[in-house]
C-alpha cells in the first residue's frame, strides 16, 4: 500500500504459467541467475519483469518477459485465465514496483530456453501445494540478513517472498473459474 510521501512505484507484471502433463495442472517457476546488486538475485520467482514503453497492457509485460526469460510464446500458445491482485514490495530497501500477476493456459507442448537472466526453471504439480507439511516456514538470506518466512520448498528450491503471496492468492482461488 502506497502512503504520502512514497515514491511512484514502476509497474511489473508476472505470468503464472499453468500446463496440463498427464491430467495434472502444473505451474512453471524460475529461479532468478545470482547478480550483485539485484535485490532478486538467486529467487524463485514466476517469468516477469518491468514494464517498457513499447508493452500496451500488463499482459504484453508479462507474455514479452516470458518469452524472454524462457522462450514460451504466451501470445500464440497460451490462453490468458485472468488476473491475481496488484502486489507491492513489503520490504522499504526494495524498489517501487508494483506486480500484477496473470494466470495463463499453456496450450501446447512446449521446451525451455532458458535466458542468461535465470539459473533454473522448474514445474510444480498444484497439488503439491495442497500436501500435510508442503507449507512450511524456512531461514532465508535476504540484503545481508537472516529471515524467517512462510514458505514452500520443492526439490531444494524455496518459495517466499512476493512469489509465495501470489501463489497464495492463486491457490485460495483454485480450481480457477471455467471460461465460456
Amino acid at each position: 500500500m502506497l502512503r504520502p510521501g512514497d515514491p511512484v512505484p514502476r509497474d511489473a507484471a508476472v505470468a503464472l504459467v499453468l500446463r496440463v502433463n498427464g491430467g495434472t495442472p502444473e505451474l512453471l517457476f524460475v529461479r532468478r541467475a545470482e547478480y550483485p546488486g539485484d535485490p532478486w538475485s538467486g529467487h524463485v520467482a514466476f517469468p516477469g519483469g518491468r514494464h517498457e514503453p513499447d508493452d500496451p497492457t500488463p499482459w504484453d509485460t508479462a507474455a514479452r518477459e516470458t518469452w524472454e526469460e524462457t522462450g514460451l510464446d504466451l501470445r500464440r500458445h497460451a490462453r490468458l485465465l485472468g488476473t491475481l491482485d496488484d502486489l507491492y514490495p513489503r520490504t522499504p530497501s526494495l524498489p517501487p514496483i508494483v506486480v500484477r500477476p496473470h494466470v495463463a493456459l499453456l496450450e501446447v507442448e512446449a521446451e525451455l530456453r532458458l535466458s542468461d537472466e535465470l539459473a533454473a526453471a522448474f514445474w510444480v504439480p498444484v497439488r503439491r501445494f495442497a500436501e500435510p507439511g508442503f507449507a512450511t516456514t524456512s531461514t532465508v538470506q535476504a540484503r545481508g540478513h537472516a529471515l524467517t518466512v512462510p514458505s514452500f520448498v520443492h526439490e531444494g528450491h524455496t518459495i517466499w517472498g512476493m512469489t509465495h503471496r501470489i501463489l497464495t492468492d492463486l491457490l485460495q482461488r483454485w480450481p480457477p473459474p471455467v471460461a465460456e
